[in-house]
């Protein structure tokens, strides 16, 4: 998720809550609402359900779950967990956020489990991320941490909230981030 904001917000400062002091930024809130709630919250919740379904196939088809020999239920299980993680959070955040009044509660669920949806239908290429890294840089570099965990994850995370939520340049930013990039409310 941060490294995410770099792509879908190259020019625009970001709201990090309580972390906003330590970079000399404004504090509006210190988690809700806040890029740090989303990655904290979505972070947790997709290891949840990525860990939990990875679990699941392995309990029920007796083999770890692998692009290379089972392409079609990977890409299945990359849609299900990234799915079922970021609507758990979305859960998590219309539930507790105090910022949203009990009366909005299930309609802020409800709207965002449908950005969810329609966000993590864009992830589908995520498997596929490696196999290009090792077209262009090698298998070693596919085969590393950053080719074939954080750079797919990250482009995955960014169509997500980009195209779930709309969130790219100006547009999916927070009151105070549009406030400390000069933009109208």
């Amino acid at each position: 998720d941060f490294l995410s904001n770099f792509l879908q917000h190259p020019t625009q400062k970001m709201d990090y809550g309580i972390f906003n002091k330590v970079i000399g930024r404004e504090v509006d809130s210190k988690f809700w609402g806040t890029r740090t709630e989303h990655i904290v919250g979505v972070a947790g919740c997709l290891a949840l359900t990525d860990h939990t379904s990875q679990g699941l196939f392995q309990k029920v088809f007796k083999k770890e779950l692998c692009f290379a020999k089972s392409p079609a239920a990977f890409v299945a299980h990359t849609f299900l967990f990234i799915f079922g993680g970021v609507t758990l959070y979305c859960a998590g955040d219309a539930a507790l956020n105090p910022d949203h009044g009990e009366e909005e509660r299930m309609t802020t669920f409800r709207s965002e489990t449908y950005n969810s949806y329609v966000g993590s239908n864009t992830a589908w290429f995520e498997p596929y991320v490696p196999v290009a890294v090792a077209r262009v840089a090698g298998p070693a570099a596919a085969g590393s941490w950053l080719g074939g965990a954080l750079l797919p994850a990250t482009l995955a995370y960014t169509t997500v909230k980009g195209v779930g939520w709309n969130d790219w340049g100006c547009s999916g930013l927070n009151d105070l981030e549009r406030r400390i990039n000069g933009l109208e409310k």
